[in-house]
């Protein structure tokens, strides 16, 4: 596979989708949806994601946790296929379409509305791309401190779902939120299985995400308290709405697999990717239970 390919990892792209997709789905269920609006937050996000990924492979190989020793799919600056300066100019690249891409949605989400719309969103985008790069990347990356989880959360699950909901919509539903958490907390949990996978490099590197902290087995019960809160959320949402269908039902056993699968296998790389699209199957069937 071509290198910058495989460092854009083409796998989280389904998860980082989930949840434009669910501010979609819930502003179509409002009669509020736009095609151009949603095509453009997937090209931003999509764009995001690699800018996170690939600095996520330049930060962990510059501040060590990328190693020989390191369990899983192996990184493009630290097996030598791309160079730490190549790397950062894929960065850098990575941030100005981002930018520009989301520049275009505002223009088409906020041109009849008030500036203060637009500044206010092109701020958070500028602090969406500020902590893609700051996660592992920079002098004191968040995510050694152990900050991960709650930045995956609310980019992923309350910034992801709302703040597309907004974009369609121009408001706000406090209901959106239970959504909004079951999509972050999913996301969590795939960043969980990574850093599980991923505990013995970290603590190497100083590294101090939560399984580092509280060791394999408590990271499995909170990997399952991510995601029975998560579906529980759903649930909830579901019972208070209006005319919502059960599909997502269908999801669960996938989230079941996943819950069971972690105890029992030594290396939970294999459970990333069926989470992440159990996550978006997920999301969908959620998409056919608002709809239909």
């Amino acid at each position: 596979m071509n290198p910058w390919i495989s460092a854009a990892r083409p796998r989280t792209l389904p998860l980082a989708l989930a949840s434009i997709f669910m501010g979609g789905f819930l502003a179509a269920y409002q009669n509020q949806f736009n095609g151009l609006i949603f095509g453009l937050a997937c090209l931003t996000t999509i764009l995001l994601q690699v800018l996170s990924n690939f600095a996520n492979d330049y930060g962990d190989t510059q501040n060590g946790a990328d190693s020989a020793d390191r369990i899983g799919p192996a990184r493009a600056v630290q097996s030598g296929e791309i160079t730490a300066q190549q790397m950062w100019k894929g960065i850098v690249i990575c941030g100005v379409l981002a930018l520009l891409s989301g520049l275009l949605l505002l223009y088409f989400a906020f041109r009849d509305f008030s500036i203060s719309q637009f500044g206010g969103f092109l701020a958070l985008g500028l602090l969406c791309i500020l902590a893609a790069y700051t996660y592992t990347a920079g002098k004191k990356p968040y995510g050694y401190a152990g900050f991960g989880d709650i930045s995956v959360f609310i980019f992923f699950g309350l910034v992801g779902v709302l703040g597309s909901y907004y974009l369609f919509t121009k408001q706000l539903d406090w209901l959106i939120i239970l959504p909004a958490i079951s999509c972050g907390l999913l996301s969590t949990g795939v960043l969980n299985l990574n850093n599980i996978r991923d505990i013995n490099s970290d603590k190497a590197a100083g590294k101090l995400t939560i399984p580092t902290r509280i060791g394999k087995n408590k990271a499995i019960l909170y990997h399952w308290l991510l995601l029975a809160i998560a579906l529980l959320s759903i649930l909830v949402f579901a019972q208070i709405a209006d005319h919502v269908s059960y599909y997502f039902l269908l999801a669960f056993p996938l989230f079941l697999i996943n819950a069971i699968r972690i105890k029992r296998i030594e290396n939970p790389d294999p459970l990333l990717k069926q989470l992440a699209l159990s996550t978006l199957i997920f999301v969908l069937l959620t998409g056919i239970s608002l709809l239909f």
